[in-house]
């Protein structure tokens, strides 16, 4: 029984380790650095690591091999902890960035592609942790999940300044929280209300923002996203994703979705939408078949 168990978890593994071929890249490929594609659909070319350990930041899980960005996102860091260093006094926890060559992972993200992605902890390490804790972290959730309300225990009005610090960079083009984080930081600032604009709610990011950068100059084929709408985004906008029931608040996923629904003049029937499929990059997929 033991064998046969010992059998599954290392079949498992093996699945999951190469569900997605691009866990297979170990390294970086030697082209000159470009982002390929979408967010969510590309690779990236010329990746660089960011150093583990680095003035004002630590980086988290290395062992998962997902502390690779394009250039622009390690100097944005390496820009963020600096200030993060000076003026907050603590270290910032970097969660998952991109591959060795962009692409997706197996598990955990869509997104992270094409190197512009990075997840940034809101916990605040003001003694930097030691390398059992980097391995196996701990989050600090800044939202009570069940009441749908911030976590007066884990807020820290540092962490309105360091999500500010990060909307206010100019190759930063949208930062992902959880609508409860957005709407306090609606309610702390003041007529400076420009940055709030690039902070959008979204379902998961109670313990962590996702950094999300602009295509780089001269990236031809590098994909953006639509500009975040006009406005601040507070009021009625983040008012919108509370659940109508307080108990499903913890597991819900909200109604903000991608999937289109089509009703028919003449039936009740609910016709769901595919969404239609994606197609790599050439770029990619070239990467992809020269390494078989």
């Amino acid at each position: 029984m033991k064998m046969t168990w010992a059998i599954f978890l290392t079949l498992f593994w093996s699945f999951s380790l190469f569900a997605s071929p691009w866990e297979s890249f170990s390294q970086p490929n030697r082209l000159s650095p470009e982002a390929i594609g979408s967010y969510a659909n590309g690779c990236l070319l010329g990746a660089k690591a960011l150093p583990l350990n680095g003035h004002g930041y630590q980086v988290l899980r290395s062992q998962n091999k997902r502390y690779y960005g394009h250039p622009n996102t390690i100097a944005f860091i390496e820009r963020l902890s600096s200030k993060a260093r000076s003026e907050l006094r603590t270290h910032i926890l970097i969660g998952d960035m991109s591959l060795p060559q962009g692409g997706r992972f197996s598990s955990g993200h869509t997104s992270h592609q094409t190197g512009l992605d990075a997840d940034i902890w809101f916990r605040l390490a003001d003694t930097k942790l030691s390398s059992a804790q980097l391995s196996l972290p701990k989050p600090k959730t800044l939202v009570d999940m069940s009441a749908y309300k911030l976590s007066s225990a884990n807020w820290d009005n540092r962490h309105f300044r360091l999500v500010k610090m990060a909307a206010q960079d100019n190759e930063v083009a949208r930062i992902f929280v959880h609508p409860v984080i957005k709407d306090k930081l609606c309610s702390l600032e003041g007529a400076n209300r420009d940055w709030l604009r690039k902070v959008r709610p979204w379902w998961g990011h109670n313990y962590h923002m996702h950094v999300r950068l602009r295509c780089p100059q001269g990236d031809a084929n590098c994909v953006d996203q639509k500009p975040p709408p006009k406005g601040d985004g507070c009021g009625a906008e983040v008012a919108s994703w509370k659940p109508a029931k307080a108990h499903n608040v913890k597991n819900y996923r909200g109604s903000k979705t991608n999937t289109k629904v089509e009703k028919s003049a003449t039936s009740t029937t609910v016709k769901v939408k595919s969404k239609p499929k994606k197609f790599l990059p050439r770029q990619c997929t070239q990467l992809i078949d020269h390494s078989k």
